[in-house]
């Protein structure tokens, strides 16, 4: 069955970009290279003259044609960084650049794009990026110091989509020293920062043609990158051609990517049309999330010539948290009994052999599979941030680790809801005239928000064990860009999330956890978290100094954010299933340690001779 990921919905594709653009990065305590990192370990001098992961030989030309990660129906504006409406799919990574570019293989590091430069002041108060000089963006002009101030400015400001203010909420001020130097001061010296300014996209002054930047929909962006949209017409499906004057294809970090001339990406409305269309050769390329359709589908005459690849490719990333989200902002929901009854009503390991052929692992925490989780009891070091903050968590907090539910012998579904049922009375749920309702008569009940039809099937088992409880789940299916309205404006109760595991986690917690977040419309914080607690240790985070201070600190908020019972874990593979036309391609010889599988085709994939 599939996996609840694909409901992430435009605006988070291109917050999950946001953050892939700015992987964690900080630096000792002075710094002037034409890289940064986190930790100091660059592994990369200056002068090198590609990633070792890519072939810096392969050749440019050809098409890909892909199908979106996620689900929409259309796109109606070419402007990603807007809370209304729905950009098209990768336009932030194709067509925006930042100042500076990590890589797919040192999470903690990044070397320079638009900036040739970065220097951070030894008290890490602020960081100065010198602009490179060659630097264009796609009408000609130069990418000037102005511009990049122009941009923070405007992603901050009032008519840009809110996220960005809480992600940018330490700098301070941005000043444009001279013509091609930028400074960004910051509120404190925070080892993240220099490179969470570093990812952010930059865009031309002149775009828009002075209009207010919620109004800019249809023009399409002046920015640096390597490929601008084919046409200008808004609607479903979208090609980018490259952009032959593209200024950085020399750089030793685009040397050997984004080889293709044309990037193709086809919508289609349902499951059936997606597949059929790749067995007819409409598109090149697609990542599969359902189990059922990789058992059972990709199979036959097309599948045994080798005519369509069907391939499991393996990855070392931290596993993906996905799970129900319970929106704490209803009333229902904040007692965190109820949530922790809702979530003994899932039971994973019918749904694995039923349904999922033993292909997916029970998620466990919000950092599954990784170093960031967080197991047995809280260890010393862990204990020294935790001990500080005893007074404003619950003690379950100082002992075990919270473990998914389980159903496996000796456990049963049965056992989990007479769990679940002791847990409503204490919350003052009783079951009587046929529901489960509170002192003032109001029945328990649980809307589901779901774009994603093929999803029921896999939620319908725990709607009938609610229902044994007295609790009715209703179902409200709607279009992908209803939900995606919904989700900004927090109208839900329940729905499916997927975060992607991430190899050098930081400021983008906040986003996620913190508590501005949880009251700042359009934001990532979908379940309403606001937690001192939780603020403090993601404060610890930020400002950690050494990789084991990092995973101490994540462990913690595992811990914390786990004990809090805010979602129903889901399940994750360890490989994407990728089927995809060989013919038309060459793959470079080396798969990367940390990559997103399209982002990785997109940017190492070459053209074979046929595709040409």
């Amino acid at each position: 069955m599939k996996l609840p990921c694909e409901n992430l919905g435009q605006n988070s594709r291109m917050r999950g970009w946001l953050l892939w653009m700015t992987l964690a990065l900080s630096a000792a305590p002075s710094w002037a290279a034409h890289a940064y990192a986190q930790f100091g370990d660059i592994k990369y001098p200056p002068g090198f003259t590609h990633f070792d992961y890519v072939n810096p030989d392969a050749p440019k030309g050809g098409e890909i044609r892909m199908v979106p990660p996620t689900r929409p129906t259309n796109f109606d504006k070419f402007n990603p960084f807007t809370l209304k409406g729905t950009a098209p799919s990768d336009i932030g990574p194709l067509m925006f650049e930042s100042l500076l570019m990590g890589n797919l293989e040192e999470p903690t590091t990044a070397y320079g794009l638009l900036a040739e430069d970065v220097d951070v002041a030894p008290d890490r108060l602020s960081a100065t990026f010198r602009l490179n000089p060659k630097a264009k963006f796609n009408n000609g002009s130069p990418v000037l110091a102005a511009d990049v101030v122009y941009s923070f400015n405007t992603l901050t400001g009032k008519l840009a989509a809110p996220q960005y203010r809480t992600i940018y909420a330490e700098v301070k001020k941005v000043v444009a020293v001279d013509e091609r130097t930028v400074r960004f001061d910051f509120s404190s010296p925070n080892r993240e920062l220099p490179l969470v300014v570093g990812g952010m996209p930059v865009f031309s002054r002149a775009w828009g043609g002075g209009k207010p930047f919620d109004q800019i929909t249809t023009e399409l962006p002046i920015a640096s990158g390597l490929y601008r949209p084919a046409s200008d017409r808004l609607g479903r499906d979208i090609t980018y051609v490259r952009d032959l004057k593209y200024w950085g294809a020399d750089l030793p970090v685009r040397k050997g990517q984004f080889n293709f001339d044309r990037i193709t990406f086809k919508v289609y409305l349902d499951e059936t049309s997606r597949f059929e269309g790749l067995k007819a050769g409409e598109f090149d390329f697609m990542r599969e999330f359902s189990s059922r359709n990789w058992a059972r589908q990709y199979t036959g005459k097309q599948f045994d010539t080798g005519e369509i690849a069907k391939r499991a490719f393996e990855n070392h990333n931290p596993g993906d948290f996905q799970g129900y989200v319970l929106n704490m902002r209803k009333e229902k929901f904040k007692d965190i009994r109820v949530r922790q009854a809702i979530g003994l009503a899932m039971d994973f390991e019918w749904l694995n052999r039923q349904l999922f052929y033993g292909l997916y692992t029970r998620v466990q925490g919000y950092f599954p599979n990784s170093e960031f989780h967080a197991e047995g009891l809280p260890k010393p070091d862990e204990l020294a941030l935790l001990e500080p903050l005893r007074s404003k968590l619950r003690p379950e907090v100082f002992g075990p680790a919270v473990i998914s539910p389980s159903t496996a012998p000796p456990g049963s579904l049965r056992e989990n809801l007479r769990k679940a049922r002791a847990l409503l009375a204490e919350a003052g749920w009783t079951y009587r005239d046929g529901a489960l309702r509170n002192a003032k008569g109001e029945a328990l009940t649980v809307e589901f928000l779901n774009d994603q039809p093929s999803l029921i099937r896999v939620a319908t088992p725990m709607q009938s064990a609610l229902r044994k409880l007295g609790i009715e789940m209703t179902f409200r299916t709607v279009d992908f860009s209803l939900a995606q309205q919904r989700m900004d404006n927090f109208d839900f109760e329940m729905t499916s999330r997927r975060i992607p595991g991430s190899t050098a986690p930081g400021g983008e917690l906040f986003e996620l956890f913190g508590s501005k977040a949880a009251a700042t419309p359009g934001s990532s914080n979908a379940w309403g978290i606001s937690d001192p607690a939780v603020d403090a240790i993601l404060g610890k985070v930020v400002a950690a100094t050494t990789r084991p201070e990092l995973a101490t600190a994540m462990r913690a908020l595992d811990r914390v954010l786990s004990h809090g019972y805010y979602s129903i874990p889901h399940y994750y593979g360890s490989a994407f299933l990728i089927g995809y036309r060989p013919a038309r391609f060459v793959l470079p010889s080396t798969i990367p340690r940390y990559y997103q599988a399209d982002d990785w085709a997109l940017s190492t994939w070459s053209a074979s001779p046929s595709n040409k």
